[in-house]
């Protein structure tokens, strides 16, 4: 049996969301955009997710939102219309631990376009730099991107008051909300923010379909140009199935948000209290308030990396990650965790509704015996261990110890 704690990668499509995406593979298959009653109704079944999203994150108007491909585009789309629409200004705001999605592109943008980057520094916790914030926001910056909570430690920013910040000096404010959405109460119409980024993966709807919030009288150039499909944001014909069932994975997420965040912060605290009194020289990354309720990231000292502890647990059917999906491979700590100056490499368990106590049991039962083996192969060569055992761990392959391999 698999214990899958990496849902901040990903999240099993609940079987509401398959079902209600059925018949747009099948029979109702019009497209969205054709003026006759077959395309009518996948037409009307956009709406209706548009409005389930739009209750989600607390929208004013059910046109602020634009169903794009997912975060990434979104995210693309937002800075480069900033960029466009504010064509006199050439500095952009970011935080030293985006989603490659954002620093990527702003490292493009760099050498492309001669935009100047502000990358603002986080502390040991990884809480932003709110004086360096300030620092940065001058006349000159078209656009501030700022993610609403961290992907690998679940650190949740100040994004409202960041927002009104930026709007003092003019400048467009959009936030990377793909792993608060869901997960935390979101209310947009309250708030300065211009734009906001989601992906409905992270939610238990499909893959390859998120919406790109844009705040009413905002302007806006759309990344992708062709038709007038999403009134005229994003061209190209809509993925009807996958955007009815973020509309109903929206309204499952906002049904049973309360319940959920309650009983998933439980289990997180579970764990992360059982591995630090079981496991010596652990530390919880992250801020010990303000963080997502689902996402524990650790760390365990003499250890290097953490693609060791992730290659024994995957042995024992203990499914979690070392960071974002979109940075795997690597045997050094992620950017994260270099910007927070930790030394040591991290272990992220993030859950969401399918976990149970069970999964806690089954971690804590396996992990602590993983580490003390992998700190003893660290400090002494292989301890015993059999080729086989060590094949594949990142710094052990081949009983080297030291060495990324």
């Amino acid at each position: 049996m698999t214990v899958y704690l990496d849902n901040n990668a990903t999240t099993r499509v609940d079987p509401a969301v398959v079902k209600a995406m059925l018949p747009f593979l099948t029979d109702q298959f019009g497209n969205p955009s054709s003026a006759h009653g077959f395309g009518a109704f996948a037409g009307a079944a956009l709406a209706k997710a548009r409005r389930q999203l739009q209750a989600l994150i607390g929208a004013e108007f059910d046109d602020e939102i634009t169903f794009t491909s997912g975060g990434t585009e979104s995210d693309n789309a937002a800075i480069l219309s900033a960029l466009e629409v504010m064509p006199c200004r050439t500095e952009i705001v970011t935080s030293a631990v985006e989603h490659p999605a954002v620093l990527t592109l702003c490292a493009h943008l760099e050498e492309t376009r001669r935009a100047k980057v502000h990358r603002i520094p986080v502390d040991r916790h990884g809480r932003l730099n709110v004086d360096a914030y300030r620092a940065a926001l001058t006349p000159n910056v078209a656009v501030v991107s700022i993610m609403w909570a961290n992907n690998e430690t679940g650190t949740i920013f100040p994004v409202a008051k960041l927002a009104e910040l930026a709007k003092e000096v003019g400048a467009i404010f959009h936030t990377d909300a793909v792993q608060a959405v869901g997960k935390l109460s979101i209310d947009l119409k309250s708030t300065a923010i211009d734009m906001l980024s989601l992906s409905s993966h992270k939610f238990h709807g499909p893959k390859g379909v998120g919406a790109l919030f844009v705040k009413r009288g905002v302007p806006f150039q759309p990344l992708i140009k062709g038709g007038h499909q999403e009134s005229d944001r994003r061209a190209g014909t809509e993925n009807t199935p996958g955007i009815v069932g973020l509309g109903v994975a929206a309204e499952l997420a906002l049904k049973s948000m309360d319940d959920e965040t309650a009983r998933i912060k439980w289990l997180r605290d579970t764990l992360e209290n059982g591995l630090v009194q079981r496991v010596p020289n652990s530390v919880v990354n992250g801020d010990p308030l303000e963080r997502l309720p689902n996402t524990a990231n650790i760390a365990f000292e003499d250890i290097e990396g953490g693609h060791g502890i992730l290659h024994l647990l995957d042995r024992e059917g203990v499914v979690c990650s070392s960071g974002s999906a979109c940075t795997s491979g690597s045997a050094e700590p992620s950017h994260v965790l270099r910007a927070m100056k930790m030394p040591h490499g991290a272990v992220r368990f993030s859950f969401a509704r399918d976990n149970g106590q069970g999964d806690v049991d089954r971690v804590l039962e396996v992990l602590p015996s993983i580490v003390e083996r992998l700190r003893h192969a660290h400090s002494s060569g292989s301890n015993g261990w059999s080729a086989e055992d060590l094949q594949g761990i990142p710094g052990l392959s081949g009983g080297r110890t030291g060495v990324h391999s």
